[in-house]
């Protein structure tokens, strides 16, 4: 491969448009070679100002341009399984921004057709693992220095929700980074999923039950509950609390310093995603391309990615029956172990 990553980004839309813009001015190693999208007006936007860019309208054309090396994947999720296959075929590094794909039967046969090449080439975007944050969170944990964890509590706050976001979304588009982040904290499964339907909000647009009581337990027993609640309209706020046998950690919540003046006091809550995890994309991307370049991976797995996927089936499952519902796995191949 040549030293430099020549990166096809599938997608230009809100996240694949940010994508861009990084990989042309903050990441090192890397170069944008081609943007695709079903808009070729967008993708020839996202493609401006930077040298030697094209802007096409199909993945595969992009994958058979000889000057791309590797790909991004940052389309909707129901587009994901044929670009992986395409992209494994070429033996390109991918960085793939969650999901894997839709569903676990699908994810799972990505797994498969990465495990026949015999390396692991996909990185999935759960970017969350990247932040300063949760990372020092991760190190508590492995140090041991509070004990053993018991709990975990996330809070995972959005202002709203576009058009056409479903109840199923809440989980499968949402609690997929609780549900990332337990895995990552833990370095267990998720073995279980409830889902606790309480009194909903008047700002849920028809068809949403939000906020939503998401309670998971692990291989060893460690408890975790999420509060998704998509429309609390005051910003976007993701936190988490740690119960240890002898201290408690908090992370996230509110951003900025914190104020006291003219007879108020306060910080700032803020807006969106990328205000939050923006610096966590950045580390994440360099982490992708830095590895792709020693023939590796920087971050989460294509099964991890599928296992996600299960605990979503689980999830969207437990939304409806009310029940605990078991999240059910395939045995990891060795490629992963």
């Amino acid at each position: 491969m040549s030293n430099i990553l020549r990166v096809a980004v599938i997608g230009a839309g809100r996240m694949g448009a940010d994508h861009i813009k990084r990989l042309s001015t903050r990441i090192h190693g890397a170069e944008v070679a081609a943007v695709v999208d079903v808009d070729l007006a967008r993708a020839q936007a996202a493609i401006e100002g930077i040298d030697g860019a094209v802007a096409l309208t199909s993945a595969e054309e992009a994958l058979n341009n000889g000057d791309v090396n590797a790909v991004l994947i940052a389309t909707p999720g129901f587009l994901h399984e044929e670009i992986l296959y395409k992209a494994l075929e070429k033996d390109f590094p991918i960085l793939c921004e969650k999901p894997l794909t839709p569903d676990a039967e699908s994810a799972w046969k990505v797994v498969q057709a990465e495990t026949a090449l015999g390396r692991k080439r996909i990185q999935v975007g759960f970017m969350r693992r990247f932040d300063a944050e949760y990372a020092a969170l991760s190190s508590v944990i492995r140090d041991g220095e509070l004990g053993e964890l018991l709990m975990l509590h996330h809070q995972h706050r959005n202002p709203n929700t576009p058009e056409g976001f479903t109840n199923e979304m809440l989980i499968n588009d949402s609690v997929v980074h609780e549900f990332d982040a337990v895995r990552f904290f833990t370095g267990e499964e998720i073995t279980s999923v409830q889902v606790r339907l309480g009194k909903a909000t008047r700002n849920a647009p028809n068809g949403q039950h939000d906020p939503q009581h998401v309670l998971l337990e692990t291989e060893s027993g460690v408890l975790a509950d999420v509060e998704i609640y998509v429309n609390a309209k005051f910003g976007y706020e993701v936190a988490t609390q740690a119960s240890f046998e002898d201290g408690i950690v908090n992370i996230g919540g509110d951003g900025g310093p914190y104020i006291r003046t003219s007879g108020r006091w306060g910080g700032k809550v803020t807006p969106g995603f990328e205000d939050r995890f923006g610096a966590a994309y950045d580390v994440e991307v360099q982490a992708w391309v830095d590895a792709a370049r020693r023939g590796e991976i920087g971050g989460p797995t294509a099964w991890d990615g599928y296992a996600t996927a299960a605990c979503c089936e689980a999830g969207v499952e437990a939304q409806t029956s009310g029940e605990k519902v078991k999240v059910q796995l395939n045995t990891k191949p060795d490629l992963y172990n």
